[in-house]
């Protein structure tokens, strides 16, 4: 078994990850770096709160970030995070799809009877 400092660091990079607007930054940036101004026009985050969220991120070792002039770039820090992501996604969508078939044959059954 695994110390409680493990599981301790565990829950705590899955509460970074457990944030909707945070999952939207990963998402967006799966494909390759991104400044701030082009992560507000694709996610519709406002910048002070993309900021907040970036630095969470960044602090967590989530996403890097490069300089150039005037510009930073943030990337995924590492791809893990990205397979996490559709591991879950696609967990998600298995478990929907089985709900989905489950209420349609509850559904099918209400309308024989």
């Amino acid at each position: 078994m695994k110390s409680n400092d493990f599981y301790c660091m565990h829950s705590d990079m899955c509460k970074t990850l457990a944030n909707e607007k945070r999952q939207m930054i990963i998402d967006t940036v799966r494909d390759g770096e991104m400044t701030v101004t082009q992560l507000i026009e694709a996610t519709g985050i406002t910048q002070a709160n993309l900021s907040q969220h970036l630095a969470i991120l960044r602090g967590k070792g989530v996403v890097h970030t490069r300089r150039q002039g005037t510009f930073v770039f943030y990337s995924i820090a590492n791809p893990k995070i990205l397979a996490a992501f559709d591991l879950i996604s696609e967990a998600m969508a298995e478990a929907f799809g089985e709900r989905k078939d489950m209420v349609d044959e509850a559904m099918a059954g209400e309308h024989q009877g």
